[in-house]
């Protein structure tokens, strides 16, 4: 069962590039939860925490490519935002990797809700300004 399900009534920012970006998180914390339920631990589940840092990295360097092209007058803020939620993540895999914490429900519940209010509150707020000047 799937942890988080992509509904555009919800999470789209009306951007669709970043929508896509978004789906694919979605599909990487998924694929992260189904490695937890099926006890895969250091074999699937290592990999798995690096591509999503790795790729939340990707996004978040592209929509800040596009909030800058669009002059978006909030990106230091939300640039802000984005350095913080990297280095939380980032942290959480290192602690994976040396051993230290496993990957638990607690960490997926985690990162679900990062995601999800991220999307809903930080990333909605940037939607009507980079669809007003062109971005879509």
């Amino acid at each position: 069962m799937a942890l988080l399900t992509w509904d555009n009534s919800r999470y789209s920012v009306g951007v669709k590039s970043l929508d896509g970006q978004h789906s694919v998180l979605f599909g990487l914390i998924n694929d992260l939860h189904e490695a937890m339920l099926k006890g895969q631990a250091q074999s699937q589940t290592g990999p798995l925490l690096r591509k999503l840092v790795d790729y939340t990295q990707t996004h978040f360097a592209a929509e800040e490519e596009l909030m800058a092209a669009a002059k978006y007058p909030n990106l230091a803020e939300h640039r802000t935002k984005h350095d913080d939620l990297i280095k939380q993540v980032t942290d959480f895999a290192l602690r994976f990797e040396r051993g230290e914490i496993g990957l638990s429900l607690d960490l997926m519940n985690f990162l679900r809700d990062w995601l999800t209010n991220h999307i809903q509150k930080v990333d909605h707020d940037y939607a009507p300004w980079m669809n007003q000047h062109g971005v879509q």
